[in-house]
Formats: C-alpha cells, sequence, structure tokens
C-alpha cells in the first residue's frame, strides 16, 4: 500500500483543519479560566475544535472536564488500547513575526503558526492517521486512542487528570519529538531560586541602583530579550551608556539604550530556543549581567548580578552549580535559566529548568544544588520534579516501530535520547515518534515557527502505517 499517497490524496484537508486549530490562541490564561476550561478560554476552544473533527469522523469521543480529551476508534470490546498523545496548548508568542502567529500563513512550502511544529501539525497528522485507518476499513484487533492534552508546556495537569480518570494504554507514542524513535527522556527539576529581600540582603553603596532586572517569558525557553532599569547620577549613567555601546560594538551584540524618567533603560537581544537545547540558543539576561555585573551597585544588586554569572553564564551543563553529569543513553545534564527577575520590592530570583540524565537522581541533585546555593545565601523553591524515563530497545512496539520507519525511509530506525519532558514519560511504555527526521531543525517556541507541508503528510503516512500495526500487534 502507498501510505504516502492516502496521506498526498487528503492535502487540502489536512491543511483547512489545520489552518483552523492554529488560527485558535490556545495558550494557557488563567484569567479565564473555569469549570470545564482549567487552561482557560483558547485552550477550550482548541480542545473543542479537535473533539468536534473526531466526532463527526465517527470516532468516539470523551471530554475530561476540559483537562484533557480522547477520540477513540477499533472495537469496542478490545481489551487493551494504543495511545497516541499530542497536545493543543502552545508557548506564548514572543519576538517579531512575518505574519501573524495565529494568522495561518503558507509560504515556500511551509505552514506558518504558533503551535505548527508544537503540537498543533503533529496532532492532525495522527487524527488523519487513524481516518486513514479507518476509511480503508483495515481490521484492528485493539482499539486505537488520540488523547489530546491541554497543559503539556507547563505542569502536564492534564495527564495527572487522564491517569486518575482513564486506565493505561498497553503502549503508545507521541508525536512530539524526533524521528526515528525516542525511547528515553531525562529527568527534569524545575525551580525559583530566591535571593534574600533588599533588607536581609547583602547592601553596599555603589554609583548605581538597579531599579528592575527582566529576562525570560517562559521557564523553557532561552530569553531572547532582557531589559534593565538603571538610575543613578547623569554622569554615571552617560559613563553607562557609552560602555554599554561599546560592549555591544567589542562582541557584535544586538543592545540598544534609551533614557526617561532620571533612569536609563538597557536593551539585550539573544537567540530563542527550547529549554532542553539551551546551547542552541543565546541568554540575553546573561549576557547583559555579564555586562552590569563589574559596576559598582547600590543595595544588593551587586550580589544578584555577580551570583548569576558566576553560577550560568556559560555552562549550560551545570558546572559551577555542581551537578554536571552524563551517560551513554541520555548524555549530559543540561540547565536552562529562562526566567531572571530583580525587583526590590517584589520577589528576586532566577529559575532553572534542569534535565538530568538517567544515570541522576533528583534528591542527589537538589542536595548538591542546595550545598553550592548555600553558600551564596540563597534559597530553593519546592521544585517540581520529572523523573527519568526509558523503555527497552527489545520491545515488541519499538522492533514494530522500527521495522514501519525502515520501510518508509530506507534508513535504519536508531533509538534516541531527549531532553525533553514529552507525554512518553506518564506512561510505562510510551516512546517519541517523530515528526522531524534526522538532520531537520525544529523551530518550536520560535519566532516563526513552521512545518514543512511535505513533513506533515510524510508524518501522516508514517503514523497511519504505524497504527495499522500496532493495532493489531500481538501482546
Amino acid at each position: 500500500m502507498d501510505w504516502y499517497q492516502e496521506a498526498f490524496s487528503r492535502n487540502t484537508a489536512i491543511q483547512d483543519h489545520l489552518k483552523g486549530l492554529l488560527a485558535i490562541p490556545s495558550v494557557y490564561d488563567p484569567g479565564t479560566a473555569a469549570p470545564g476550561r482549567p487552561m482557560g478560554q483558547g485552550i477550550a476552544r482548541a480542545l473543542a475544535y479537535m473533539l468536534d473533527l473526531c466526532e463527526a469522523e465517527g470516532f468516539r469521543v470523551r471530554n475530561l472536564d476540559g483537562y484533557v480529551g480522547y477520540a477513540e476508534y477499533g472495537p469496542e470490546d478490545a481489551e487493551h488500547y494504543i495511545a497516541v498523545l499530542s497536545h493543543l496548548d502552545v508557548v506564548p508568542v514572543s519576538g517579531e513575526w512575518v505574519t501573524p502567529p495565529f494568522e495561518p500563513d503558507v509560504r515556500d512550502g511551509k505552514i506558518f503558526a504558533r503551535g505548527a511544529i508544537d503540537d498543533k501539525g503533529p496532532a492532525m497528522a495522527s487524527f488523519y492517521a487513524l481516518k486513514i485507518v479507518k476509511d480503508l476499513n483495515l481490521p484492528l484487533r485493539h482499539r486505537i486512542r488520540l488523547i489530546f492534552g491541554t497543559d503539556e508546556e507547563k505542569t502536564h495537569r492534564c495527564m495527572e487528570k487522564y491517569k486518575e480518570l482513564e486506565p493505561m494504554p498497553v503502549f503508545g507514542f507521541t508525536p512530539d519529538a524526533d524521528f526515528p524513535i525516542v525511547s528515553s527522556e531525562k529527568g527534569q527539576i524545575n525551580t525559583r531560586i530566591l535571593f534574600p529581600s533588599e533588607e536581609e540582603g547583602r547592601g553596599g553603596e555603589g554609583d548605581y541602583e538597579l531599579l528592575s532586572f527582566r529576562s525570560g517569558v517562559v521557564a523553557n525557553m532561552v530569553p531572547e530579550a532582557a531589559l534593565a532599569a538603571v538610575a543613578g547620577e547623569p554622569e554615571a549613567l552617560q559613563t553607562l551608556e557609552q560602555a554599554y555601546q561599546a560592549y555591544c560594538s567589542v562582541n557584535r551584540f544586538k543592545g540598544g539604550t534609551e533614557s526617561g524618567g532620571g533612569a536609563l533603560m538597557l536593551h539585550m537581544a539573544g537567540k530563542a530556543a527550547h529549554g532542553m537545547e539551551p546551547h542552541l540558543g543565546i541568554n540575553a539576561g546573561l549576557r547583559l549581567i555579564r555586562f552590569l555585573k563589574d559596576f559598582s551597585w547600590n543595595r544588593g544588586a551587586g550580589h544578584y548580578l555577580r551570583t548569576i554569572d558566576a553560577l550560568l553564564h556559560d555552562d549550560v551543563h551545570g558546572r559551577a552549580l555542581g551537578v554536571a553529569m552524563e551517560d551513554d543513553i541520555s548524555g549530559k545534564l543540561t540547565v536552562n535559566s529562562g526566567l531572571l527577575q530583580y525587583d526590590p520590592q517584589g520577589d528576586t530570583f532566577f529559575h532553572i529548568n534542569l534535565r538530568f540524565p538517567i544515570c541522576g537522581d533528583a534528591d542527589d541533585i537538589l542536595r548538591k544544588l542546595e550545598e553550592k546555593l548555600h553558600a551564596y545565601g540563597l534559597t530553593i523553591e519546592p521544585p517540581s520534579l520529572k523523573k527519568p524515563h526509558h523503555v527497552p530497545g527489545d520491545h515488541p512496539m519499538i522492533k514494530a516501530m522500527q521495522a514501519v520507519y525502515e520501510a518508509e525511509t530506507g534508513e535504519r530506525a536508531e533509538l534516541l535520547s531527549t531532553g525533553g519532558g514529552t507525554y512518553a514519560a506518564h506512561f510505562p511504555m510510551g516512546v517519541a515518534f517523530g515528526p522531524l527526521f534526522p538532520g531537520m531543525e525544529s523551530t518550536a517556541h520560535q519566532p516563526n515557527e513552521h512545518m514543512d507541508i511535505e513533513l506533515l503528510l510524510r508524518c501522516t503516512a508514517m503514523y497511519a502505517r504505524t497504527l495499522a500495526e500496532l493495532g493489531n500487534l500481538e501482546m
């Protein structure tokens, strides 16, 4: 059977339905949260859109209080079901876009919109894959369930609700990483590192007062912008401005200044990247702090700037924090500081999104962090933790998926590891499967996020063949 041709014959419908989904601004919005829409109105609309689409196709659908929904196809009396887990929430918009991020635009063979590759495009490919299985009336031994999550980009509350209310799948995959097959995921520690208040902190009298410092939008992105507001005597501010202009010029950094209200504003630009790959981004906050740290500051600003520079600058593997480690399966520990804030009247902190390999232990890492940070007078907020995840390579599901991938691509299906935290880790036998093929660059979480139309069709074909195989796999 030509699975790609089956996907291609539905190309127009796939794109049209995907555009409709991408047009919904499904960003977490607690201001519009209510019973039945715990993540806010936009995400609730996206979930309703997909469930309506599935119901119109004849799939059995259920909405679990707005936290998560699913659509099922296959024999209702089948003992087991296979899960395909995608998510409909997206990260907030940042940066400069060629076209509005929630007005999907097709150009140069790509569809541009927030969520195109992460994860609405793959979600739509999964839906059409199951539709192809249904349209062709292919026999199934097991039920196949498309699960649509709503809180993947934050705390995965949707999956916790699902596990509370529904039986577990026998195995499954999420189209939210890379091909061939991601069978291992790093563990995660997410927390804020708090500085003492100005009254309790390490003060000082200097030439400058740091009125505020802000960098980052969400914790799992490398910050692409930073802003510092500085007060001081006019001559001192002029000296600072000239020094900053020289710093940016010599290093070819994108930074700027503006004055107003007796303060000098310093802007710094970086490069956004997913928090699991901080080495692919440029942390604007750390770049601006590197400049500011050596000046003479009032109150606790100097301690804030010098501490962050010492612990985080040019170090995405946690060496300065004392937690560097690696293993052969899942690679090196990584650290992203996606949120940095100095506020004399509020919270002063930096957030760490730490991803550790399978060989690591969260309790041991936290103990080492506490020892290191205590020396700087810092405290760790109660962290959000995620355990490492690994599915053995000899599992029948993996063997079947490898056979499909190799038949469709002619390439060997190597097993991969990721620093990303996908839905696969919520189930004992879950893996990630696509959507990106080897060598493709992800635009997830970045301005002008997009998905190639050709990739959308290839994924649809791959997932259709995979569902046909897994749906009949002997247990």
